[in-house]
């Protein structure tokens, strides 16, 4: 039986979905972060478990075929980058087989998915970063939590950011300083500034600086709108957001704007939307247009079908496939989601978009009651996936089509025996990674009634 702090050699033979690789030591797993499919490792195990164990790299004995230098100083602590020591060509194979394996093990499908899509870039394609602001050890800390605490990892200038929003956040804390600016304190429940929340415009080069605070508002308020001016002339909208809740979420439900407008814009599938801090959009603008691409593949529309998008939030998908349906139907639960969607079409001059705020749920029991009769349905849930009354309410509205946008194919893979056992079974899925470097990928799944599907094969 090994023991902790035990020395080990240990071949990588496999990937979890979290990024560690996995060999094993008499028939036991061991993981390790930080190592690839082909190192051969002197690793110590730093827990030892009845069936599996975890090990941290001593030395790198014969290093796999897919490493590469790392180039950031804090990924191993910070934990978001947990591919960044390996090739993208590496990261794409090991999140195609994430996929399949998900399809195969949770969801019992028996389906080959096609060739994962690339990430036009893999450096800076975030628009969107949030950064806890903490004092640690007597110093201002801001950047990312560690994996599984509120440790706040210092990171000014990550890799996948925009360049310009270190600027952005360094200029922030200057006048935390410069004014003695309390930031808060999660235990006691004190301070004033919680986050830093930045949004950026791919296309449009707009920039939204939204400061999360305990409070409604912050001191000399006129000098930090005149220095973020200076630091950067893409700014357009600065926001107060209030949040003074003991929670873990970080929006508050109310902003109050000290500079220019509530919203930027931007333009996605040659769509322009306008993006308040609570709206949903994708992180990777370049990669949501791959992503939506297959997407309308999936959808097959020939410009007669009533499509309803269902977690709809600001609209980008439903309105991205306007042009090529009779109607969209979008449904979401945050209120300025569905207000952005309507302005979204409403300046896009799309008429054949409607959107309402409603729980999915009650949304598809709602026009599953009043005989909306679907052509295509639209799935973009959160992580967690569909609950199951969704899934029952979209199968009574018997669409043609389902089309499932899953920022995690576990739960995308759950969701799918579901609808096998209501009679829709999955034709075809198709990975899409946008998040590079990170362990998340995208999935795209179409479903069709038993059937059609029958008919297709």
């Amino acid at each position: 039986m090994p023991r902790k702090n035990d020395l080990v050699t240990l071949d990588v033979t496999d990937m979890t979905h979290e990024g560690s690789g996995v060999g094993h030591l008499d028939g036991m797993a061991v993981f390790v972060p930080a190592s690839a499919v082909g190192d051969r490792l002197l690793v110590r195990l730093v827990k030892v478990n009845k069936t599996h164990c975890f090990g941290k790299i001593e030395r790198i004995l014969t290093p796999s075929p897919d490493r590469v230098p790392s180039d950031c100083p804090v990924s191993r602590r910070c934990g978001g980058c947990v591919f960044r020591h390996v090739s993208y060509e590496a990261e794409l194979r090991y999140k195609q087989a994430f996929v399949q394996q998900n399809l195969r093990r949770i969801g019992g499908i028996e389906l080959e998915v096609e060739p994962i899509l690339p990430s036009p870039r893999t450096e800076g394609y975030r628009n969107k970063a949030q950064y806890p602001v903490r004092m640690q050890k007597g110093k201002l800390a801001a950047g990312f939590f560690a994996p599984r605490t509120h440790e706040v990892i210092d990171c000014h200038d990550c890799r996948l950011q925009p360049s310009g929003f270190s600027r952005i956040l360094e200029t922030v804390l200057g006048y935390l300083r410069d004014c003695g600016v309390p930031v808060y304190d999660e235990v006691t429940g004190g301070g004033l500034l919680r986050h830093v929340y930045l949004r950026a415009g791919q296309r449009s080069g707009e920039t939204m600086v939204c400061l999360v605070v305990n409070g409604d508002r912050l001191p000399r308020e006129r000098e930090l709108v005149e220095r973020l001016r200076a630091c950067d002339p893409r700014i357009v909208s600065i926001v107060l957001n209030v949040n003074d809740r003991p929670t873990n979420v970080i929006l508050g439900r109310e902003n109050r704007v000290l500079y220019g407008k509530e919203q930027i814009s931007d333009v996605l599938c040659g769509v322009a939307f306008d993006l308040s801090p609570q709206s949903f959009y994708q992180v990777n603008s370049s990669g949501a247009e791959r992503l939506y691409g297959v997407a309308a593949d999936y959808a097959a529309l020939t410009g007669e079908e009533t499509v309803i998008d269902l977690y709809c939030g600001a609209g980008t998908i439903g309105l991205s496939l306007a042009g090529r349906c009779k109607e969209v139907i979008g449904v979401e639960v945050v209120p300025q989601a569905v207000e952005n969607a309507l302005a979204n079409a409403r300046r896009a001059g799309i008429s054949n978009a409607r959107f309402f705020c409603a729980d999915a749920a009650e949304a598809a029991a709602r026009l599953a009651r009043e005989g909306t009769r679907p052509d295509v349905v639209i799935l973009d849930p959160p992580r967690r996936g569909c609950e199951e009354a969704v899934l029952e309410s979209v199968a009574r509205m018997a669409p043609g089509r389902i089309v499932m946008v899953s920022c995690n194919s576990a739960t995308m893979a759950r969701d799918c025996a579901v609808f096998a056992r209501l009679g829709y079974g999955t034709a075809r899925c198709r990975p899409v990674d946008m998040f590079p470097r990170t362990a998340h990928v995208e999935s795209v799944t179409l479903l069709l009634p038993h059937d059609k599907q029958e008919a297709q094969r």
